[in-house]
């Protein structure tokens, strides 16, 4: 019996492995740059360019508190965001494309993951895509969960290689 080769494909790029996909999401998170309201490019008390690194480990310890949580937390974000490229902005877009990628995963895997556009000022949107979450069938939420800690685990190992020297701290900025 041969081997069947299983790809993973993500806005046409095929990738082989939840691996590869975990380093394109830190590496898109490391390039994304905070600008402050006059659009210049905001540094840390370093002099380093802040990013939504951090927010890899907080995605990981998320995962335990199920679907709609870590969902959500996108939104928990965007609503504390100010402008376009801020700090929050930046780490809601990494808490969205991290659940795009799961919900592309989960597809080509035949589970399907309801992901509609929400608007956070419509409240009713925000209900509704939870209650989709809610009706998954129990065997498709504990797969589900099972790719998104495996690739959550994946981003925090990547997160691990890229940051650089000192930089691995508490984001006490949520």
């Amino acid at each position: 019996m041969a081997w069947k080769n299983y790809t993973l494909e993500q806005n046409n790029q095929q990738f082989h492995s939840l691996d590869q996909i975990a380093q394109k999401l830190v590496l898109a998170a490391k390039d994304r740059v905070v600008l402050d309201k006059e659009r210049k490019v905001l540094l840390d008390n370093k002099g380093q360019s802040k990013n939504s690194l951090n927010q890899s480990f907080k995605m990981r310890e998320a995962v335990a508190y199920g679907l709609e949580r870590f969902w959500g937390e996108h939104l928990r974000c965007q609503g504390k965001s100010k402008w376009n490229r801020d700090e929050f902005d930046n780490k809601s877009k990494y808490w969205k494309d991290t659940w795009d990628a799961l919900v592309s995963i989960m597809h080509q895997a035949g589970v399907i993951i309801p992901n509609p556009p929400v608007d956070i000022n419509r409240p009713d949107t925000v209900k509704s895509m939870a209650q989709e979450l809610w009706k998954l069938d129990i065997q498709d939420q504990r797969i589900i969960l099972a790719v998104l800690t495996q690739l959550c685990d994946c981003i925090v190992w990547w997160t691990q290689r890229y940051k650089g020297p000192g930089d691995l701290t508490v984001d006490d900025n949520n």
